[in-house]
């Protein structure tokens, strides 16, 4: 392992510790409530002897993680150039994107190194304009594939019997597009992310090595919400990145929200609105602010800012529209095999309703109008399994070409 896994476990362990000891002891707090026995002055914190049995665990494990964190931090600086040349294995970078996609702001606010940082990822190479990468001299053409949230762009690579199919290489090849991946933090808020990856666009514009006369967008699922924010902010700051960006596929993107985020907000409500169940509703709110934007779309700043994220609220997003200078398709999936009103609105493919996946809503300024010809739905298709439908690719080839 890496010094830097070492010392981002040890910090889990420590706040893991931490947090199962706050969870106790309300429980504890709760239960003496109920038969009547004196408390702490304090909600969740319990008096006497035990009391100062929880804040004893509390102060020995914040001074032992901190004392084993700043040990590891300074083998860490001794050791970062040997750690970097060790390349992480695909189950290593899945299990940090299910993390960051499960806790990324959590890890993020507590300076975690396993904390995601968004890349642009080229033949294996990070396109930041430090480290040489060998592009084409004819590489006038850039499809931009974003993957989904506990994600990475490694899942990208669709598997086909007993080898990899890496779907933007197909599309490119057949195409003439360069591929470029997108790496990020899925837990992070939507439009945080969206206004990085609008930032590393405008970039990629002054490093690649010839002027980019057309980008092209295939993303999945939050991957689709991610690139209508960043275009929205683009556009409103006035870059210039949205002036060569013609086409945009999204592969079951929840434009307009996913009914497992909302059936946890009702979890969060019913565990709060017991005492004995209310320190668990902690656990609940451990989900990342970017799963919270998937309640019912949100792609910017004030979709989130004037709330907080764990009340039940109703859909009080801005209206964001496509905009019709770029060429916007919707791929939608569900288990049925044919549509019906219940495959529709529950079903979908699993974790995106089929009228989400469509931008369909009851409330018309918010519908998302994707022309006829523009969407296409796969029948007994999961949300994953659509990255390696055949029917998917073809469709996808044919609304690129």
């Amino acid at each position: 392992m890496r010094i830097s896994d070492i010392r981002g476990a040890v910090q889990l362990a420590a706040q893991a510790t931490s947090s199962v000891a706050r969870l106790v002891e309300g429980v504890h707090r709760a239960v003496w409530d109920k038969v009547g026995a004196p408390s702490g002055k304090n909600p969740g914190k319990t008096r006497g002897i035990t009391g100062k049995v929880y804040s004893v665990i509390q102060v020995i494990t914040r001074v032992s993680g901190a004392s084993a964190d700043a040990v590891l931090a300074m083998l860490q600086s001794v050791f970062e150039s040997a750690d970097s040349e060790v390349p992480r294995t695909p189950r290593e970078e899945s299990f940090l994107s299910a993390l960051n996609g499960v806790m990324g702001d959590h890890l993020v606010d507590e300076q975690s190194p396993f904390a995601l940082s968004m890349t642009l990822q080229y033949q294996d190479s990070v396109l930041d304009g430090l480290a040489p990468v060998t592009i084409p001299a004819n590489a006038s053409r850039v499809l931009l594939l974003i993957h989904g949230l506990c994600m990475n762009d490694l899942k990208l690579h669709a598997r086909q019997r007993n080898h990899s199919e890496d779907l933007g290489a197909v599309l490119s090849s057949e195409l003439g597009y360069q591929p470029v991946y997108v790496r990020y933090n899925s837990g992070l808020h939507v439009s945080q992310n969206g206004r990085e990856l609008s930032a590393q666009l405008e970039k990629l514009l002054s490093i690649w090595p010839q002027p980019i006369e057309e980008l092209s967008v295939v993303a999945h699922s939050m991957g689709g919400l991610l690139i209508r924010s960043a275009l929205h902010q683009a556009l409103e700051q006035g870059l210039s990145w949205p002036r060569v960006l013609r086409k945009v596929v999204f592969l079951g993107t929840p434009h307009h929200g996913a009914p497992l985020e909302r059936a946890g907000n009702w979890v969060d409500v019913i565990l709060d609105g017991v005492s004995f169940t209310r320190p668990f509703a902690a656990l609940g709110q451990l989900r990342s602010a970017g799963i919270t934007d998937l309640r019912h779309g949100n792609l910017l700043d004030e979709d989130w800012q004037p709330h907080e994220r764990f009340d039940r609220k109703p859909d009080q997003r801005r209206v964001v529209p496509l905009p019709e200078t770029v060429n916007w398709f919707a791929v939608a999936a569900t288990l049925a095999e044919k549509r019906n009103i219940m495959s529709d609105r529950l079903v979908g493919d699993g974790l995106v309703p089929l009228r989400s996946a469509l931008g369909q809503h009851d409330d018309e300024s918010r519908a998302l109008r994707f022309k006829p010809s523009s969407q296409w739905i796969a029948y007994r298709t999961s949300h994953m399994a659509m990255l390696h439908s055949p029917a998917v690719k073809e469709k996808v080839l044919h609304w690129l070409s």
